[in-house]
């Protein structure tokens, strides 16, 4: 019998822990936090030094009993969360929330989810860090107490059922600056002149103008790029300087949370959410079949801003680059890489947890996105520490009457580092220049001269905007992608594209905020409050020092604001769309009414056109009939064939002698799973009213099988019975209610069911 629990966040990490452990360990997951601050009231006593009112979430009690009675009957407990701040804020809830005995209750961490760490961790348990967890608690007090205080502004001035969010709010004016820069942006002409050249030998290359003899010109308008072009065009092209040297190019650094992000985001398309999510299963474990361990962690812990490596992980690299390319693609001395300013060194950079382990050789055994991502992660690391590349690379002056072009070339002359991983300069590699030198005469092929007009800024995208908000010092690793995902869900950003964009709600908050709240978007204020809280972190700095020092002087723009808001409304402007009314003829915009977005005519009350939208802002087209569709069926009525229909609650059956005979059956879908009482196959039925469905056998009335929840095609570790997703709940259970089989639906159940 197991005398130890090991409390995780994931089910998904249980496999490879239990198999590290053994017999002696019983894992269970509390699927992240079990405690958390109400959600009707602000939940922090103000007045008593910032006290947070915590409560259970009413949808784990269950499962807080459960834990409670292993706890209790367990020798040793050991929380195992997340080696981070949340992580560490979870295990203290846990504690807290399952009384916990602090005599045999253990905090363990581990940076990667494999064998010899999980081991290693269990060797050398420590206590709950409450500098870590304060540091947590600091953090959701403060978004609490601004979303709190500020939401009844947005709902007086604006509209209902807005919120403010403390680093959401700097992350949307971010945006918004960026698109009045687009707005104010004057777009100036330039010119560039290409000449098209060849040697003797007849190998042809490029050269851009550049200047004079007294140096670089600016190329403004036609008239000045006509005189050089009619000066040049008749003039002899003669080589002049010729330049050779070698160029070194040092790897990138191995990733941390950030770059992972921007990288991924450029080279796959990954949204970061999306990024987090696959690098969290590699994390977590990927079974590999028996033949490569089993289920097996990939990756150390993706949320990191540190660029440390292991000595045993830098030993390792070490031996798989000289085994697998050669001593000459490891570099002299061991590669080490500086993190910046208040990172936090707890955990390393993200790197492979076993090198021998490369992308290809379990290509097999991981998903589509698991691949690309951990393939992306692989050979950045084993690039990271290996030899630099060097290029030869050649510059050359060409003169002709007075003026001066440049030809520039390189190629590589060893890889280095680019034999694993390619980065943004590698395209460089294979722009030769041919053998010329001093003194050369070419021959002109063309001239080519060229009008351009300079560009705007470029919206930001989600890769571009976690970089700027790093630079900023605004949001940690664990905090970027929910400050994206956010400001879009309150549709203050949308994504147009791959960029993102202010809506006009966002541009007028945005406003709202920079007048009557400007500390709460200063760049500079926010910042230094990422630094206070990470003060915490490391004992520097108290709770209650941080959280007053903020609220005074917050305390006073929400007095201010309120004398001076007053009455005040603001409208926010429509947004225009595509669609045009066809009673008026007018650009409709998109208006939102109770049961979400639809596109209104502009000249309402005049016309009173509308559209429903989509979810991407698309109008809904709605059929003017019922189409019909023959089928094989007969009518077991009268015997006439039966026609496919749609109504109102989907597709029917419908005999087509109607009105005479009014015989109809529902369409029944496959779901690919047996019944569990006749062996049939069961079908998804639309139920008479409202939009949901109901599962029943085949051989319905035969078999009178029937579920509102969902079957699904997996059985029960304990009785080996069916297992039912429970309708409109995160809950998998047991068919047989006296077993009593449950668990909380994990990313591995959504994927699989």
């Amino acid at each position: 019998m197991a005398n130890n629990l090991i409390i995780i966040e994931s089910p998904s990490k249980a496999p490879t822990i239990k198999s590290a452990l053994g017999s002696g360990y019983k894992v269970m997951a509390s699927f992240g936090h079990v405690r958390d601050l109400p959600k009707s009231t602000m939940g922090v006593d103000i007045e008593k030094n910032f006290e947070p009112h915590y409560i259970n979430i009413r949808s784990k009690n269950d499962l807080i009993k459960d834990l409670k009675k292993e706890a209790q009957a367990a020798a040793n407990v050991y929380l195992a969360t997340d080696p981070d701040r949340e992580g560490e804020a979870i295990s203290w809830h846990l504690s807290t929330a399952l009384e916990l005995d602090p005599a045999k209750t253990k905090r363990v961490t581990f940076n990667e989810i494999t064998k010899p760490a999980i081991k290693e961790a269990i060797r050398h348990p420590r206590d709950i860090d409450m500098d870590l967890v304060n540091s947590q608690q600091a953090r959701r007090i403060l978004d609490r107490i601004v979303g709190y205080k500020i939401s009844p502004f947005l709902w007086k001035t604006l509209r209902s059922g807005l919120s403010a969010g403390r680093v959401q709010s700097v992350a949307t004016r971010i945006i918004c600056e960026r698109e009045e820069e687009i707005r104010a942006f004057v777009p100036s002409e330039y010119w560039t002149i290409e000449a098209t050249l060849q040697t003797e030998k007849g190998e042809t290359f490029k050269a851009k103008f550049y200047g004079d003899e007294n140096g670089k010109t600016e190329l403004s308008d036609k008239d000045v790029t006509d005189k050089i072009v009619e000066a040049v065009k008749n003039g002899d092209f003669i080589v002049g300087k010729v330049k050779k040297s070698v160029r070194s190019k040092s790897p990138l650094p191995p990733f941390i949370t950030s770059t992972l992000q921007q990288d991924a985001s450029r080279k796959l398309g990954f949204q970061i959410q999306r990024v987090m999510k696959v690098a969290q299963e590699l994390y977590e474990g990927i079974n590999l079949g028996a033949d490569k361990g089993g289920v097996t962690g990939l990756i150390t812990y993706m949320r990191t801003d540190s660029l440390r490596v292991s000595a045993l992980a830098a030993s390792a690299a070490k031996e798989y680059i000289i085994n697998n390319f050669g001593e000459k693609y490891y570099p002299a001395k061991q590669r080490f890489y500086k993190s910046r300013k208040n990172a936090q060194d707890a955990h390393e950079a993200i790197r492979p947890s076993h090198f021998e382990l490369d992308p290809e050789s379990i290509k097999d055994r991981l998903s589509a996105d698991q691949y690309k991502l951990y393939k992306l992660i692989w050979s950045r690391f084993i690039a990271s520490q290996m030899e630099s590349a060097s290029f030869d690379t050649v510059n050359a002056d060409i003169n002709n009457s007075g003026y001066v072009f440049h030809a520039s070339g390189s190629n590589v002359r060893f890889p280095g580092f680019l034999a694993v991983y390619e980065d943004n300069d590698s395209q460089e590699s294979d722009t030769r220049l041919p053998e010329i030198k001093e003194g050369d005469k070419l021959i002109k092929k063309s001239i080519k001269p060229e009008q351009h007009f300079t560009e705007p800024p470029a919206r930001y995208n989600e890769a571009s905007l976690v970089k700027v908000l790093e630079e900023m010092g605004i949001g940690r690793p664990s905090t970027f992608a929910t400050i994206v995902t956010t400001v879009i869900s309150r549709n203050y950003v949308q994504r147009d594209g791959k960029v993102l964009r202010p809506t006009p709600l966002g541009e007028t908050t945005n406003k709202l905020m920079l007048e009557y709240f400007p500390d709460i978007v200063n760049y500079k204020f926010t910042a230094q409050l990422e630094d206070r809280l990470d003060d915490i972190e490391s004992g520097k700095s108290t709770l209650t020092g941080v959280l007053g020092s903020f609220y005074t002087g917050f305390e006073k723009e929400l007095d201010e604001a309120a004398k001076n808001i007053g009455g005040r409304t603001l409208d926010i402007p429509a947004e225009e769309t595509d669609i045009v009314c066809e009673l008026c003829g007018a650009k409709m915009v998109v208006k939102t009414g109770r049961y979400g977005k639809f596109a209104a005519c502009p000249n309402y009350p005049k016309c009173k056109n509308t559209k429903p939208l989509s979810r991407d802002g698309k109008p809904i087209v709605k059929a003017e009939k019922s189409e019909t569709k023959q089928t094989d069926m007969v009518c077991d009525k009268c015997g006439a064939p039966m026609v496919l229909r749609s109504g109102r609650y989907g597709s029917f059956y419908a005999c087509s002698n109607y009105p005479k005979c009014k015989n109809t059956k529902k369409v029944a879908r496959e779901i690919g799973v047996p019944c569990p009482e006749c062996g049939a196959k069961l079908v998804r039925m639309n139920a008479k009213k409202g939009n949901s469905f109901f599962y029943s056998c085949e051989r319905y009335p035969e078999c009178k099988f029937s579920s509102w929840d969902v079957p699904l095609n997996e059985k029960c570790p304990d009785c080996g019975k069916m297992l039912f997703r429970k309708k409109g709940k995160n809950l998998i259970v047991c068919a047989d209610k006296e077993c009593g089989y449950k668990r909380e639906i994990s990313e591995s159940d959504e994927k699989k069911n």
